[in-house]
This record gives structure tokens, C-alpha cells and sequence, in this order.
């Protein structure tokens, strides 16, 4: 699926690191990172949670939640949180549904053979539940800052 800008985000139900049913529209009044990533533990999908985690404050203090979804398991975000002192929300993808409806799933290629896997990308979605901003090819280097940024850009917009 091709999501664009101002359509509404698709909703979805998702067991969170604790197996408790998360939905988006649990957040509607807040603005949503929702950041897909391809595997608990790796150097770069670490390196993202951690740059969000530490920035956390700043996202909430924007009305911001940050959500991390990748296709490991309950058990296995928990642990992960609990590894590297998370302070994100991630959710379990399995069957990979919600993947498939946000479009991040995609051939990759790794020691010359190809996947199918989880291409990094990144939907700011506005308080209404509207797609506010898409980032496609996301590098993990100052990605975290970046969404900040154009969260407060689009408070600015509106105040």
C-alpha cells in the first residue's frame, strides 16, 4: 500500500513488550511517531530506539508517543527494552499485517542474497490521525532529532 500525506493513518490492534492490545487510535489528540524497524538487537535498529529513548522527554513535552514496530515478538521487545533502558513503546508485527499495510515491506539484499524484510522507514501522524510527514529512507544517524524537528515545525504551523 502507498500511504500519502493528510490521508488517515490505517488503525491497527498490536500486543505492546508487556502482551497488552495496543490500537493508534488509542492516541488520537497526540501526535504519533510511528517508526518501523527490522530487528530487535542490531546495530542500527539499537541505535535508533536508543537515540528516541533519549529524547523521549522532548517528544512528550511536543505531545509525542513514540512507537517502535518490528515483526519480533512481545517476549523479544521486552527483553530488548529491558537490555538497552528503552523508553519507547514497541509493538509486535508477527504475521507482518500492519507492515504490509504501511508499505515497509520490501525486497533487501544482504551478502548478495535477497529478502523479503522490513525496509526502515518512519509516519509522523498528527493529532487528527492524519499521515503529517513520511520519511522513506531513514538513516539511523540523527533521524531521532530530525522527527523532533518537524514535530515542532507543525506545532508552530498550527499555534
Amino acid at each position: 500500500m502507498d500511504l500519502k500525506l493528510e490521508e488517515t493513518a490505517p488503525n491497527f490492534k498490536l500486543a505492546d513488550e508487556n502482551g497488552k492490545i495496543v490500537s493508534l487510535s488509542d492516541y488520537k489528540g497526540k501526535n504519533v511517531v510511528l517508526y518501523f524497524y527490522p530487528k530487535d538487537n542490531t546495530p542500527g535498529c539499537t541505535l535508533e530506539a536508543q537515540d528516541f529513548s533519549k529524547m523521549i522527554s522532548d517528544f512528550h513535552d511536543n505531545n509525542a508517543i513514540v512507537i517502535g514496530i518490528s515483526k519480533d515478538t512481545s517476549s523479544c521487545h521486552r527483553s530488548f527494552i529491558d537490555t538497552y533502558d528503552l523508553k519507547v513503546i514497541l509493538l509486535a508485527d508477527v504475521d507482518g499485517q500492519v507492515c504490509e499495510e504501511y508499505g515497509v515491506m520490501g525486497v533487501k539484499k544482504m551478502f548478495s542474497k535477497e529478502y523479503h524484510g522490513i525496509n526502515r522507514m518512519t509516519f509522523l501522524i498528527d493529532s487528527a490521525g492524519k499521515i503529517a510527514y513520511i520519511w522513506s529512507k531513514v538513516s539511523v544517524n540523527n533521524h531521532a532529532t530530525e522527527v523532533l524537528e518537524k514535530i515542532k515545525s507543525l506545532s508552530n504551523r498550527v499555534s
